[in-house]
């Protein structure tokens, strides 16, 4: 989940100022940017932060679990890696957005850009990326098993890979039920969201 937070927190700004600064330098730059992100391999992304900010900085733990020490870095590799491809959907849900008429209503009354943008078009714009969540959270609670390799961190994808090898079919099944949870709880607070950013869905 910290790594879900992580990816909208950066994705969120970095798509919106792409938006509003369509075909210009700082478009293309922060595009360029998530495209090397998407292209990124998790685990290289991981080692790296391991080797720059554990091993050569010491600012955090190698390895291990217990404290947000431990938790940080292979919170960011996932959510860094999902935010490149959040950053352009956001992107592209917001340029769609901000061509509505109701957005040009909003700054023909006058309103401030910042008003316009956080008020009126990100919530519009956010409703793609609410329906993606649901189907993200079962991927970061059970598909990060290389992340937790890499950080020697124990987690449901890697104890799903080791009950495999071991052909440990009840815990499979038991992991399984876990993960299939975890989306319908995700689907189901996507939903509630639904009614949250957009108004109009409680009228319905």
């Amino acid at each position: 989940m910290t790594a879900l937070v992580i990816s909208f927190l950066i994705s969120i700004p970095i798509g919106i100022k792409a938006a509003l600064k369509r075909n210009t330098v700082t478009d293309y730059a922060l595009m360029a940017l998530s495209l090397i992100g998407i292209s990124m391999p998790t685990f290289w992304f991981g080692l790296m932060l391991l080797y720059i900010v554990a091993f050569k900085l010491r600012l955090f733990p190698v390895s291990g679990y217990g404290t947000w020490r431990h938790l940080f870095l292979p919170a960011l590799t996932i959510g860094i890696t999902d935010a490149a491809l959040l950053a352009r959907m956001v992107r592209s849900s917001m340029l769609e957005v901000i061509r509505q008429d109701y957005i040009r209503t909003a700054r023909s009354k006058g309103l401030p850009e910042r008003v316009v943008i956080n008020r009126h078009a990100l919530r519009n714009a956010l409703i793609p990326i609410i329906t993606l969540l649901g189907l993200r959270i079962g991927w970061v609670v059970g598909g990060s098993v290389v992340v937790e390799i890499v950080f020697a961190r124990p987690g449901l994808g890697r104890l799903m890979v080791d009950s495999i090898l071991a052909r440990d079919y009840p815990v499979v099944q038991g992991v399984m039920v876990v993960l299939t949870t975890c989306i319908i709880l995700g689907n189901l607070v996507a939903d509630i969201l639904y009614a949250v950013v957009d108004p109009r869905i409680k009228l319905k």
